[in-house]
């Protein structure tokens, strides 16, 4: 199966879904920014990740055009890897949100896949699930759900409901969401 993952996003909230689907694209990228490349067995150590995992993130990191191989690093059994042109500018992004991530204490897998598209898309201002959704659009009615409980117990939305019949919940950012937000947009 030969997937194309197109390299530039038409906008912001594109750009986080396409680093959620793959849940070890952003701490990699981060890192590869960070210290401007690595070989493989640095990344798999730093990171704590098996080969085949990091294989995979690699391999998905290179078809969307953020990842190249060092061509100047001559050992195929120690490959190097660099961040490409494009993948530069979404390095810089990946290393803000790990720094917000592990100032916040939210770890790699604490947070489902529309986590970061929810965040970046909310405001401080209470919204209803209706409006979430079509923001984030084509999330499913579930896979919101979902994301909206794991970020509250995270602290990062809160929830409240209008006292109306029938009653209606609406959603908003809490300090520390306003925070990761502020990490993915900026």
């Amino acid at each position: 199966m030969n997937l194309v993952i197109e390299s530039t996003p038409s906008s912001p909230a594109q750009l986080l879904r396409m680093l959620e689907a793959n849940r070890w694209a952003i701490p990699v990228l981060a890192l590869l920014s960070r210290e401007q490349g690595s070989r493989f067995a640095v990344i798999a150590r730093a990171l704590d990740l098996s080969h085949n995992s990091l294989t995979r993130c690699l391999a998905w990191l290179k078809e969307s055009g953020w990842v190249i191989p060092n061509p100047g690093h001559g050992h195929p059994l120690r490959p190097e890897y660099l961040l490409s042109e494009a993948g530069r500018p979404v390095g810089a992004l990946c290393e803000r949100i790990e720094e917000t991530r592990h100032r916040l204490r939210l770890g790699t897998g604490d947070l489902p896949r529309w986590s970061l598209p929810l965040v970046a898309g909310m405001g401080a201002e209470w919204t209803r699930f209706g409006e979430i959704q079509a923001r984030l659009a084509p999330v499913t009615p579930r896979a919101l759900s979902t994301t909206l409980k794991a970020v509250i117990d995270e602290t990062l939305v809160q929830r409240r409901l209008e006292d109306r019949y029938p009653p209606l919940p609406l959603y908003a950012l809490t300090g520390r969401g306003t925070e990761l937000a502020a990490a993915l947009t900026g």
